[in-house]
């Protein structure tokens, strides 16, 4: 099982970016994958995720600024983060369950700041 993010970087207060999460290894489309982040300092934080069957959820800080969405031809997870503020600098990481553990990927930083 490997997640690989990508699509993190510097972007301004009120900017966007589309972080991505390539997977492989395990049967994709019948997995649910979740978005957290870790800012510098605090614990992770669960930011979105998204069932096999497409329906998501989304953290209460995030929610109508963020949408996940995935494409199962290309095994990917994605993260639109819209209108995004300082407080939203973290690192950013999928995860999905596998054999009773959570595998999570290394992460992409994404910092926002003016």
């Amino acid at each position: 099982v490997q997640l690989v993010e990508s699509g993190g970087g510097l972007v301004q207060p009120g900017g966007s970016l589309r972080l991505s999460c390539a997977a492989s290894g395990f049967t994709f489309s019948r997995s649910a994958i979740t978005w957290a982040r870790q800012a510098p300092g605090k614990g992770l934080e669960r930011v979105s995720g998204i069932y096999s069957d497409g329906s998501a959820y989304y953290a209460d800080s995030v929610k109508g600024r963020f949408t996940i969405s995935r494409d199962n031809a290309k095994n990917t997870v994605y993260l639109q983060m819209n209108s995004l503020k300082p407080e939203d600098t973290a690192v950013y990481s999928c995860a999905t369950p596998d054999r009773g553990a959570l595998v999570r990927g290394q992460g992409t930083q994404v910092t926002v700041s003016s």
